[in-house]
């Protein structure tokens, strides 16, 4: 595919790993480059984490659909909530794991926790990607570019979003800004 930045991640010594943030914004085509990237890495066992709990009609075809886009081989898991402790416990067991997404994690967390701290979930979050023993692919949507939003709880997504998209992105070894399908990079480590 001319013009696309796939360097893909080669994993057969778990030591040997990378953390990848794909970010963009809604139907930016972030979930299926993840996949196109996912597919080229070597080994057998590749987790699928959704953090997305389908609470309309619309949300249960979006879900069923990605599901369909996905190869039999992959492994999904529903973690609504407890993303940093799933990551660690599958990386043990996993060649690769794709977490779709991190902004729907963040409203989980909103909604169930009035009294959310977002600096302790961004950091156990952090740390988990730091010690994951295999490669993480994240998606992400990047809210910020938009309008100041008129409500309390939409400010406090919009504001918990980008603290959380800034230290994944710091911690991560690649970003890749997804714009119209077109993947960017935005911050490029060493290939493996």
């Amino acid at each position: 595919m001319a013009g696309r930045d796939f360097r893909f991640i080669r994993v057969r010594d778990k030591s040997v790993k990378e953390t990848v943030l794909i970010i963009g914004g809604c139907r930016s085509g972030k979930s299926r480059y993840a996949l196109e990237l996912a597919k080229k890495t070597q080994g057998d066992s590749r987790i699928f984490i959704a953090t997305c709990v389908p609470k309309d009609k619309e949300m249960a075809e979006r879900v069923a659909r990605h599901k369909e886009e996905r190869e039999k081989s992959w492994s999904t898991i529903e973690i609504p909530i407890h993303l940093p402790e799933a990551i660690i416990e599958y990386s043990r067991k996993s060649d690769l794991i794709l977490v779709d997404c991190l902004t729907l994690w963040i409203s989980n967390l909103i909604l169930d926790n009035n009294d959310l701290d977002i600096s302790e979930a961004t950091l156990r979050l952090t740390r988990s990607l730091k010690d994951a023993q295999c490669p993480v692919i994240m998606v992400s949507n990047e809210v910020g570019t938009g309008i100041v939003p008129e409500n309390d709880l939409a400010r406090l997504f919009r504001d918990a979003a980008g603290i959380v998209n800034q230290n994944v992105a710091a911690c991560s070894d690649r970003v890749i800004w997804m714009v119209a399908g077109i993947p960017v990079p935005v911050k490029k480590g060493a290939s493996i």
